[in-house]
């Protein structure tokens, strides 16, 4: 097995063995496809490194954006909504649903969630699970459309592409936008109103060149930079 990895990373580094070069997105598209060698259907995932001042909550990044088709993926949501929502947040397509999950996030209560949506009447019971959903990027906020007064709105969108963004501490965003599988008419598609959404999320205070670099990969392969030019006009 060892020979095998080592004979696909070296397949992989011949392909991108010149580090200053920069790809179009159509290209790294194929590229990526040609590099990708897991056996299971990866994710694709893009890297946008933003010049901006992550230390000013102005110049924090976030917010949603509706991928025409999809990640390839069940997003697994949680409603923490009061009794009369709950059967709204279910017929919308909630995985889990009721105020009942905050006892049980607090003692240790695991699973794969991807997004918890709130309801405004019941964020001051959350206080309490705060330091257990933000770390993971689950807290709900009105910004990514996880605070809604309609959650079963917010879940029909979200189960239907909607997804959430926002930049880390290195002022860097990471969004999945499809799999492999999908066709590059797609992938293309769903990047490139990622992208513009993230561009247009540009805060005034942000100086110079908004976009340092992107990348482009597949689980557990390679980043592939993109050629600004794709995306920003100069």
């Amino acid at each position: 097995m060892s020979k095998k990895l080592t004979k696909n990373k070296k397949k992989i580094l011949e392909k991108i063995s010149d580090k200053n070069k920069k790809y179009s997105l159509e290209k790294a598209l194929l590229l990526m496809k040609e590099i990708n060698f897991v056996k299971f259907d990866a994710s694709v995932d893009i890297s946008i490194h933003l010049n901006v001042d992550v230390r000013s909550l102005s110049q924090m990044i976030r917010g949603t954006v509706m991928l025409p088709h999809g990640i390839g993926k069940n997003i697994c949501i949680l409603a923490l909504v009061p009794k009369e929502k709950e059967s709204e947040a279910k017929k919308a397509g909630a995985d889990y649903t009721g105020l009942n999950y905050i006892e049980k996030i607090k003692s240790g209560w695991k699973t794969n969630i991807d997004v918890v949506v709130a309801t405004p009447s019941v964020m001051n019971q959350l206080g309490s699970i705060g330091k257990i959903l933000g770390p993971k990027g689950l807290m709900p906020n009105p910004k990514m459309e996880t605070v809604s007064v309609n959650p079963g709105k917010s879940i029909k969108e979200m189960k239907s592409g909607k997804i959430t963004f926002k930049t880390d501490r290195y002022g860097i965003i990471h969004g999945s936008v499809g799999r492999v599988s999908f066709s590059n008419k797609y992938l293309l598609e769903n990047i490139e109103i990622f992208m513009k959404t993230v561009i247009q999320n540009k805060p005034s205070a942000s100086k110079g060149s908004y976009i340092k670099s992107i990348y482009l990969s597949s689980t557990m392969s390679y980043g592939i930079p993109l050629d600004l030019k794709s995306f920003v006009n100069k």
